[in-house]
């Protein structure tokens, strides 16, 4: 079974650079079975269990360390090196490692262009904005913007997400990818620790969405911030341009004022370097049509309701139909919604619009009507207990009260 990366990299071969299987397998050395099943695989590849401990495991680090002072050394050297420090693994598993992981510590700068070809690279970031955001309860939050910018054109899009962890920061690329309406060949990013997994590799979730969409990927070399100045530099203009003398009613209008300010003054601003407004210079040839449908990146749980039927997601409580306790369910976490299903039966279990204040307990009208008749259902034909408590004649304390 390839890994989520060869997946990732055979689709985008195929589907980007249009080369034939033949020459997948020559420059992979996969079998050509194996590379029919990848391209035929819509999702990424999924493991049962984790793989059997290697010889090499204790020295990959090392190899690590080999490479990046010199990235063109010589394999047998690496594995005499290795021997000296113990190593007692075949040079197979040595040589098929070094393969796989030696083209991630060759300088690629000669890759990065100031001239862009139509539909080349997306390139994104992270932008901050200096104000936390409203996110109603009276309360504000920090929030961050992941923005991106065509290459060619200087198109953008903006996404404000309030976490830098992998679903939110996917989900708002994938945003800014579908605000643009079409796709490049790829997208460059820096080493933002939810897309890098170490040594210029993506992470399995970045890899994952790369290999759903049929893109490439650039990882940019630590510090190398030029290799991406086209959306630095519009970061600055939103500094500048946007932020400054607005409010935010929450983060729903936040976003709106956010998309309204890109269609309505980024993009068709007279872009001072190329002396054209990004909407017309759009490359709308050499950008691929969206997939139909397009990657799911919400997050997913299942859990049996528990009899409070409630469930925690980013420091609130959304309540769970009672009507359900003692099934099991999936939540689905989106960035607008928390919806849940019972397993097997498909009735839904919950819909509430997120939250993004903490501390808050959301409770559905409906799961609170019958959250009560179910109270009132288990005491029904039960007596009072107030018919089985004596009553004390108080006249006693009077007579008590005259004796003494």
């Amino acid at each position: 079974m390839v890994s989520v990366e060869q997946w990732a990299e055979i689709r985008r071969m195929r589907f980007v650079e249009g080369l034939a299987i033949r020459e997948i397998r020559r420059r992979t050395g996969l079998h050509g079975e194996t590379i029919r099943r990848a391209l035929s695989s819509p999702a990424p590849p999924r493991y049962a269990r984790g793989g059997r401990p290697s010889k090499l495991d204790g020295f990959r680090e090392e190899v690590h360390e080999l490479l990046r002072g010199d990235p063109r050394i010589e394999t047998q050297r690496i594995v005499e090196l290795l021997v000296e420090q113990g190593y007692r693994g075949g040079k197979s598993i040595t040589y098929d490692y070094v393969r796989e992981v030696r083209p991630f510590f060759v300088d690629q700068r000669s890759f990065q262009r100031t001239i862009y070809r139509p539909g080349d690279v997306l390139q994104f970031d992270l932008w901050q904005p200096r104000r936390e955001v409203p996110v109603g309860y009276g309360q504000t939050r920090k929030g961050y913007v992941v923005v991106g910018a065509l290459g060619f054109s200087r198109f953008g899009a903006g996404a404000l997400v309030f976490s830098k962890e992998a679903p939110d920061v996917l989900w708002g690329m994938q945003r800014c990818v579908w605000r643009i309406g079409a796709l490049p060949r790829r997208l460059v990013v820096d080493r933002e620790g939810c897309l890098h997994a170490g040594g210029g590799r993506p992470s399995e979730e970045f890899a994952s969405l790369c290999g759903q969409l049929a893109v490439g990927w650039r990882i940019l070399d630590p510090g190398d911030c030029q290799a991406k100045g086209v959306v630095e530099r519009l970061q600055g203009f939103m500094e500048t341009s946007f932020e400054p003398g607005r409010s935010f009613g929450n983060e729903l209008d936040f976003q709106d004022q956010l998309d309204r300010w890109f269609d309505q003054r980024a993009n068709v601003r007279l872009h001072r370097s190329l002396k054209q407004r990004p909407v017309d210079r759009l490359e709308r040839e050499g950008l691929r049509p969206l997939p139909e449908p397009g990657p799911n990146l919400d997050r997913r749980l299942v859990l049996r309701v528990p009899p409070q039927p409630y469930v925690h997601v980013d420091r609130n409580d959304y309540s769970l139909d009672p009507r359900l306790v003692g099934r099991r369910v999936e939540v689905r976490i989106g960035q607008r919604e928390i919806t849940a299903v019972a397993l097997g039966t498909g009735e839904l279990a919950a819909k509430h619009r997120r939250v993004f204040a903490a501390g808050q307990e959301i409770t559905d009208p409906d799961h609170q009507a019958a959250l009560e008749q179910l109270r009132l259902a288990r005491y029904a034909g039960k007596p009072s207990a107030g018919e089985d408590v004596e009553i004390r004649d108080l006249s006693v304390f009077d007579r008590l009260a005259e004796a003494a």
